[in-house]
């Protein structure tokens, strides 16, 4: 299973989230992915919703006690103090992806500084 790991501040914009998917599309050469994924709560905001719609896969949650499990190679004091895990784009991803799951992409950071996306695959 690939995924794609999210994190976005409240003030993201769809064009957010859509800038740092097309990053991590464009950092690998296999483009498909089978779901976006995020924490449990930030799964249920109407932006993260919307943008699962739009791109056409299922938009997922992951508790934050499966976050703080993720050891994660990019290390966000910010996000460490929130979610209990270095870059909640990856945690989530590699989450998600199941066991075993290795990172394709590294965390990406929007243009506008709104919302972090990485690859996992399981």
């Amino acid at each position: 299973m690939r995924t794609i790991g999210i994190g976005f501040r409240a003030a993201a914009q769809q064009s957010s989230l859509q800038d740092a998917l097309a990053q991590v599309l464009m950092a690998t050469d296999n483009q498909s992915f089978d779901a976006v994924v995020t924490e449990a709560a930030k799964a249920r905001d109407p932006i993260f919703r919307t943008f699962a719609t739009e791109i056409g896969v299922p938009g997922l949650g992951v508790t934050q006690s499966d976050l703080t499990r993720m050891i994660t190679p990019t290390q966000s004091q910010r996000i460490r103090d929130r979610f209990g895990t270095g870059s909640l784009a990856e945690a989530a991803a590699l989450a998600a992806a199941g066991p075993n799951a290795q990172l394709v992409v590294s965390r990406v950071v929007s243009t506008d500084g709104m919302a972090t996306a990485a690859l996992a695959e399981g």
